[in-house]
């Protein structure tokens, strides 16, 4: 017989999403430190013996959380870069990628992006990927739009990804006192300004930095 408040069986698929998004509540309201096993399952409505034949220890749960984050803010970003070929409109894309992570109601991005396990080298490894492969992304834009070097690319890249995350963080912080798409649009409109300096493949800068046509 079922035990009061516990739930029922499920596919080994759902029941795992459904201890995801239990342990994900549980770390995002106390930290990793504080959460304990025992609030997870109960969260769940599972017994402990159910938790652990999906996840050995809390941290099998943890990581497989940033995993699964990781991925998402990754993809959210490339999709950006595919959406469009119209550059100003394309950076917006993907600075509104951070913003929409940020302001989604699990609050994933306190995981990712705020996490008090970041010393441990799975979790910084995970969080780090992040930058690395949105900058990398970006870079391949940058480097077929203006002709600069990859490393001079993969530098700018990160500037524009390390930018988006901060601010992003600071906006959903204040409470979202600026309406999202505002926010977006200042964040945008100060990096692509950045960017607009660097002249496109067949054009160069004059000496006060206006672009002419070379051929």
């Amino acid at each position: 017989m079922q035990e009061p408040g516990r739930s029922g069986r499920l596919p080994r698929s759902a029941r795992r999403a459904q201890l995801l998004e239990a342990a994900q509540a549980v770390f995002v309201e106390s930290g990793y430190h504080a959460a304990a096993m025992d609030e997870i399952a109960e969260r769940a409505k599972v017994s402990k013996p159910v938790l652990y034949q999906h996840f050995p220890g809390k941290l099998d749960l943890y990581l497989a959380l940033i995993d699964q984050h990781t991925d998402e803010v990754i993809n959210l970003v490339r999709a950006a870069l595919a959406s469009t070929t119209d550059n100003p409109t394309r950076f917006a894309a993907a600075v509104a990628a951070f913003f929409e992570f940020v302001d989604r109601q699990d609050a994933a991005f306190r995981l990712v992006f705020e996490s008090d396990l970041i010393n441990e080298p799975a979790v910084a490894h995970q969080v780090q990927r992040i930058s690395t492969e949105c900058s990398a992304a970006i870079a391949e834009v940058i480097a077929e739009d203006t002709g600069l070097s990859n490393e001079q690319s993969q530098l700018l890249g990160v500037a524009l990804v390390g930018m988006s995350q901060v601010v992003a963080r600071y906006w959903v912080q204040r409470g979202g006192s600026i309406p999202r798409d505002e926010a977006v649009s200042l964040v945008a409109t100060l990096g692509w300004r950045g960017l607009a300096d660097f002249p496109k493949v067949g054009e160069e800068l004059d000496t006060v930095g206006s672009e002419v046509t070379t051929g």
